[in-house]
C-alpha cells in the first residue's frame, strides 16, 4: 500500500499538470498556422551569413536558420525575376503558367494560385512590396505593391485602394507597410498569409541613408574566377553582356547623378558619394585596376542594400516573437533566384550555372522544424506553394508540379528514402534580351549538369565534384561518355514529365 501511494500520487500530479498542456498542444496542432513568406530580389546565397563562406553578416535572416532549417541545395526553374514569382504563385513551370520572361507583359491572374487556395481555406492574404508581374494582384485581400521594378527611393505603389506615393527608402517603406498590416489591418481572428517581398538588392543597388558609408574601410576579396576567360565552354559564356568590366555603367556605380531623390536625400547622398567619386576620378584608373574598383563599389552597394533587408526581416521577426505569433507561424525566407557577385566576372543571373541557379531557402516553424538543422535534398522554388498549402492542411492540386517539403522539414532535415526528386529541370527563355544570355534548358542530379543551348546547337556538361566553379565543360570527352548518355536520357524524361515541349518551331515558345 505504501509502495502504491508513493508512486501514484506523483503520477496523479503529473497527469493533472500534463492534461492542460496536452489540450493546448492538440489545439495548437488543429489551428492553421500563419504563413510569412519573405522574398528579396537577387539575393545571392553567398551574401547570407547563415551559409558557409558568406562575405557579409545578416544576423536577422540568420535567426530563421538558427531557429529552423537551412536548405543547401534549393534551385529555381527559371532564373529571372518575373518568371520566378509566377512559378512560386502557381507551382508550375513557366511554359504552363504562361510567364516566360521579363518581357511577358502580364501574368494571367485568373489562373489557380496558392494564395487563392488559402483564401478559400479561410486565410486572410496580403502581398506587400515587389510584384513585378504586370497585372493587378489577385487572390489577396490586401495588396500594396511597387509599380514594375520600382525605384529605391520615393516609390509610387499600387494599393488595394488605388495609387499612393511614398517618401523614403523603398526597403524601409515596404517593411513599414508590412508592420502596419500585421499590427493594424489584419483580422486577428483569421490565420494569415503575408507575402513580404523586397525590391533590394536588385540593380542599381542604391543603399538607404543610414548605410551609405558602411564598408568604406573594407576591401572585399575578389572571387577566384573573376578573371574568367570563358574558354572550354559553349560560346554563350563568351558572348554574354553582363560583365563588371564592360557592362556595369556609371549609373550602376553611382558616379553618374542618381535620379528621384528629394533635396534632403540628395544632400545626404552627395555627402557620402561626392568624396568617393572625386577620389575615383583623380585616380584615372584603367584596365584591371578599373575593374577592381568597379567590383568594390558594386559589392559594397549591393551589401548595403542587403543590410536594409536584414533590418526589415528583424523587425518582422521581433513582432512575431513579442506577440507570441511565432509559436504558430511558418516563416520562409528566399530570393527569386541567385546572383553573381563577381564570379566569372559577372553580375546578374539567368544562367543554369550554380550562382544564379541556386537560391537561398531558410524555414522556421516551431514545433515542426528542429532548430539549427540543414537539408541537402534537391528542392526548388517550384515546391514553395505546395509546402505552404500542406502546412495549412489544404489539399495540393494535382496539376501543381512541385513537392511539399514537409517530409524534410519534419524529419530534422534528413532526406526521406522515398523522396522522389533525384534530378532538377531548368529552362531559361529571355533571348534576345538584356545581357544576351542564350536560351537554354538542362538537367542537374547534384553532381552532373547537362545544359543545351538549343538556339546555338551547343551543349555543356559539368562535373561539379571535380569542377565546382563550372570552368570546363566535359561534353564530348570519352571518359564522360556514359554519364553524358545517362544525362541526355534524364533530360528527355524530365521534359516529358513536366510537359515541356518548348521551344517549338523556330525556337519560339
Amino acid at each position: 500500500m505504501t509502495y502504491l501511494f508513493r508512486y501514484s500520487l506523483p503520477l496523479f500530479l503529473i497527469a493533472v499538470t500534463l492534461v492542460p498542456w496536452l489540450n493546448r498542444s492538440v489545439q495548437a496542432a488543429d489551428k492553421k498556422p500563419n504563413i510569412v513568406f519573405m522574398m528579396s530580389d537577387d539575393h545571392a546565397f553567398q551574401a547570407i551569413s547563415a551559409y558557409p563562406g558568406a562575405i557579409n553578416q545578416t544576423p536577422n535572416i540568420d535567426r530563421i536558420a538558427k531557429d529552423g532549417m537551412r536548405f543547401d541545395h534549393c534551385y529555381v526553374t527559371n532564373s529571372i525575376c518575373g518568371p520566378a514569382r509566377a512559378v512560386i504563385l502557381t507551382g508550375k513551370y513557366s511554359h504552363l503558367n504562361g510567364f516566360y520572361d521579363n518581357k511577358t507583359p502580364r501574368f494571367d491572374g485568373s489562373q489557380q494560385t496558392y494564395p487563392k487556395l488559402l483564401q478559400k481555406a479561410g486565410y486572410q492574404t496580403a502581398i506587400i512590396g515587389k510584384w513585378h508581374l504586370g497585372s493587378e494582384p489577385t487572390g489577396f485581400d490586401y495588396f500594396n505593391v511597387l509599380q514594375g521594378q520600382g525605384p529605391y527611393y520615393n516609390p509610387k505603389m499600387r494599393t488595394s485602394d488605388g495609387m499612393k506615393n511614398y517618401e523614403g527608402h523603398t526597403s524601409e517603406i515596404i517593411t513599414d507597410i508590412a508592420m502596419e498590416w500585421l499590427q493594424e489591418k489584419r483580422d486577428p481572428n483569421k490565420p494569415f498569409l503575408l507575402m513580404y517581398q523586397h525590391k533590394a538588392p536588385h540593380r542599381n543597388w542604391m543603399p538607404a541613408p543610414k548605410y551609405l558609408n558602411k564598408y568604406n574601410d573594407v576591401t572585399f576579396e575578389e572571387p577566384a574566377n573573376m578573371w574568367d576567360d570563358y574558354k572550354n565552354r559553349a560560346s554563350g559564356a563568351r558572348d554574354q553582356d553582363m560583365t563588371i568590366a564592360k557592362t556595369m555603367n556609371m549609373h550602376d556605380l553611382k558616379v553618374a547623378t542618381q535620379r528621384g531623390l528629394t533635396p534632403e536625400q540628395r544632400k545626404v547622398w552627395d555627402a557620402a558619394y561626392g568624396p568617393k567619386n572625386k577620389a575615383f576620378e583623380d585616380a584615372k584608373l584603367e584596365g584591371k585596376e578599373l575593374t577592381r574598383w568597379k567590383f568594390q563599389r558594386y559589392i559594397k552597394d549591393y551589401l548595403r542594400c542587403i543590410d536594409s533587408v536584414d533590418e526589415g526581416v528583424g523587425q518582422v521577426l521581433d513582432y512575431l516573437d513579442e506577440t507570441g505569433l511565432s509559436e504558430n507561424t511558418l516563416v520562409i525566407y528566399s530570393s527569386d533566384q541567385g546572383f553573381y557577385l563577381g564570379e566569372h566576372g559577372w553580375f546578374d543571373k539567368r544562367w543554369m550555372y550554380e550562382e544564379s541557379f541556386r537560391t537561398p531557402l531558410l524555414v522556421r516553424w516551431p514545433g515542426h522544424v528542429k532548430p539549427g538543422t540543414v537539408s541537402d535534398a534537391l528542392v526548388m522554388n517550384l515546391d514553395f506553394p505546395e509546402t505552404m498549402l500542406a502546412a495549412a492542411g489544404v489539399e495540393i492540386p494535382s496539376d501543381m508540379q512541385g513537392l511539399s517539403l514537409l517530409p524534410i522539414l519534419e524529419n530534422d532535415g534528413k532526406t526521406p528514402k522515398d523522396w522522389p526528386r533525384k534530378e532538377l529541370y531548368y529552362h531559361y527563355y529571355e533571348f534576345p534580351g538584356a545581357h544576351s544570355v542564350p536560351r537554354h534548358y538542362g538537367v542537374f542530379d547534384g553532381r552532373y549538369k547537362l545544359i543545351h543551348y538549343y538556339q546555338l546547337g551547343e551543349w555543356e556538361l559539368f562535373d561539379l565534384q571535380e569542377d565546382p566553379s563550372e570552368m570546363n565543360s566535359v561534353y564530348g570527352k570519352p571518359e564522360y561518355a556514359e554519364v553524358q548518355a545517362k544525362m541526355h536520357e534524364k533530360l528527355k524524361e524530365l521534359r516529358e514529365k513536366y510537359k515541356d515541349d518548348t521551344p517549338r518551331e523556330g525556337g519560339k515558345y
